[in-house]
Protein backbone atom coordinates (compact mmCIF):
# COMPACT_ATOMS: atom_id res chain seq x y z
CA UNK A 1 0.00 0.00 0.00
CA UNK A 2 1.51 3.33 -1.01
CA UNK A 3 1.34 6.40 1.18
CA UNK A 4 -0.40 9.48 -0.17
CA UNK A 5 2.08 12.27 -0.80
CA UNK A 6 1.37 15.27 1.41
CA UNK A 7 1.27 18.44 -0.66
CA UNK A 8 0.31 22.04 0.07
CA UNK A 9 -3.08 21.36 -1.50
CA UNK A 10 -3.93 18.33 0.68
CA UNK A 11 -1.89 19.04 3.82
CA UNK A 12 -4.87 20.31 5.84
CA UNK A 13 -6.69 17.04 5.17
CA UNK A 14 -3.80 15.15 6.81
CA UNK A 15 -3.56 17.41 9.84
CA UNK A 16 -5.16 15.63 12.78
CA UNK A 17 -7.03 18.08 14.98
CA UNK A 18 -6.64 21.15 12.74
CA UNK A 19 -3.80 22.42 14.94
CA UNK A 20 -3.80 25.95 13.54
CA UNK A 21 -7.44 26.36 14.59
CA UNK A 22 -6.95 25.44 18.25
CA UNK A 23 -5.24 28.58 19.55
CA UNK A 24 -4.84 32.29 18.98
CA UNK A 25 -1.84 34.51 19.62
CA UNK A 26 -1.82 38.07 20.83
CA UNK A 27 1.31 40.24 20.71
CA UNK A 28 2.31 42.35 23.69
CA UNK A 29 5.09 44.77 24.56
CA UNK A 30 8.38 43.25 25.66
CA UNK A 31 8.26 42.72 29.44
CA UNK A 32 11.21 44.40 31.13
CA UNK A 33 10.42 45.08 34.78
CA UNK A 34 9.49 42.82 37.67
CA UNK A 35 6.01 44.33 37.46
CA UNK A 36 5.72 43.38 33.79
CA UNK A 37 6.75 39.80 34.51
CA UNK A 38 4.51 39.61 37.58
CA UNK A 39 1.55 40.61 35.38
CA UNK A 40 2.58 37.96 32.84
CA UNK A 41 2.69 35.40 35.68
CA UNK A 42 -0.94 36.22 36.40
CA UNK A 43 -1.83 35.68 32.74
CA UNK A 44 -0.10 32.29 32.36
CA UNK A 45 -1.70 31.17 35.62
CA UNK A 46 -4.96 30.90 33.69
CA UNK A 47 -5.84 27.61 32.08
CA UNK A 48 -4.89 27.47 28.41
CA UNK A 49 -2.78 30.65 28.47
CA UNK A 50 0.90 30.44 27.57
CA UNK A 51 3.53 33.01 26.62
CA UNK A 52 6.40 32.93 24.20
CA UNK A 53 9.08 35.04 22.59
CA UNK A 54 10.15 34.48 19.02
CA UNK A 55 12.09 36.61 16.52
CA UNK A 56 8.97 38.74 15.96
CA UNK A 57 8.46 39.60 19.65
CA UNK A 58 6.43 38.52 22.67
CA UNK A 59 3.03 36.83 22.44
CA UNK A 60 0.33 35.27 24.54
CA UNK A 61 -0.77 31.90 23.17
CA UNK A 62 -4.35 31.18 24.17
CA UNK A 63 -5.39 27.58 23.67
CA UNK A 64 -8.98 27.73 22.50
CA UNK A 65 -10.52 25.71 19.70
CA UNK A 66 -12.32 27.75 17.03
CA UNK A 67 -16.07 27.47 17.49
CA UNK A 68 -16.51 26.96 13.73
CA UNK A 69 -14.23 23.92 13.54
CA UNK A 70 -16.22 20.85 12.56
CA UNK A 71 -15.52 17.39 14.04
CA UNK A 72 -13.90 16.47 10.71
CA UNK A 73 -11.38 19.31 11.10
CA UNK A 74 -12.98 21.34 8.33
CA UNK A 75 -14.09 24.94 8.70
CA UNK A 76 -17.82 25.36 9.18
CA UNK A 77 -17.78 28.89 7.77
CA UNK A 78 -15.13 28.44 5.09
CA UNK A 79 -16.83 30.68 2.50
CA UNK A 80 -17.22 33.57 4.97
CA UNK A 81 -14.17 32.93 7.19
CA UNK A 82 -12.28 35.99 8.53
CA UNK A 83 -9.44 37.50 6.52
CA UNK A 84 -6.78 36.27 8.95
CA UNK A 85 -7.92 32.70 8.21
CA UNK A 86 -7.78 33.39 4.48
CA UNK A 87 -4.25 34.78 4.81
CA UNK A 88 -2.97 31.79 6.79
CA UNK A 89 -0.57 29.72 4.72
CA UNK A 90 0.14 26.07 5.27
CA UNK A 91 3.47 26.28 3.41
CA UNK A 92 5.21 25.80 6.76
CA UNK A 93 2.81 25.26 9.61
CA UNK A 94 1.94 23.32 12.75
CA UNK A 95 1.57 20.15 10.67
CA UNK A 96 5.26 20.29 9.72
CA UNK A 97 6.75 21.20 13.09
CA UNK A 98 6.01 21.65 16.76
CA UNK A 99 5.81 25.43 16.80
CA UNK A 100 7.21 25.43 20.34
CA UNK A 101 10.56 24.40 18.85
CA UNK A 102 10.62 27.72 17.00
CA UNK A 103 10.36 29.91 20.10
CA UNK A 104 13.30 31.66 21.75
CA UNK A 105 11.44 31.37 25.07
CA UNK A 106 8.28 29.43 25.90
CA UNK A 107 6.32 29.48 29.15
CA UNK A 108 3.50 26.99 29.39
CA UNK A 109 2.50 27.81 32.96
CA UNK A 110 3.20 29.78 36.13
CA UNK A 111 6.02 27.48 37.24
CA UNK A 112 8.03 27.74 34.02
CA UNK A 113 7.80 31.55 33.97
CA UNK A 114 8.50 31.87 37.69
CA UNK A 115 11.66 29.78 37.27
CA UNK A 116 12.79 32.06 34.44
CA UNK A 117 12.09 35.17 36.55
CA UNK A 118 14.09 33.79 39.48
CA UNK A 119 17.11 33.50 37.18
CA UNK A 120 16.55 36.87 35.52
CA UNK A 121 15.95 38.91 38.69
CA UNK A 122 18.25 38.22 41.63
CA UNK A 123 15.74 39.60 44.13
CA UNK A 124 12.62 38.35 42.42
CA UNK A 125 10.57 37.89 45.59
CA UNK A 126 11.29 41.42 46.77
CA UNK A 127 8.70 42.66 44.29
CA UNK A 128 6.23 41.97 47.09
CA UNK A 129 7.96 44.46 49.35
CA UNK A 130 9.15 41.71 51.65
CA UNK A 131 11.43 38.72 51.42
CA UNK A 132 9.66 35.38 50.98
CA UNK A 133 11.20 32.04 51.78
Amino acid sequence: MSKTEVTRENKCQHCVGAKCCTYITQPFDTPRSKEDFDYLLWQVSHEGVQAFKDPEGWFLRIMSRCSHLLPTGACGIYEIRPQICRDHSNDWCEYDIDVRDEYDLFFEDHESLDNYCRKRFKKWDQRFGETRD
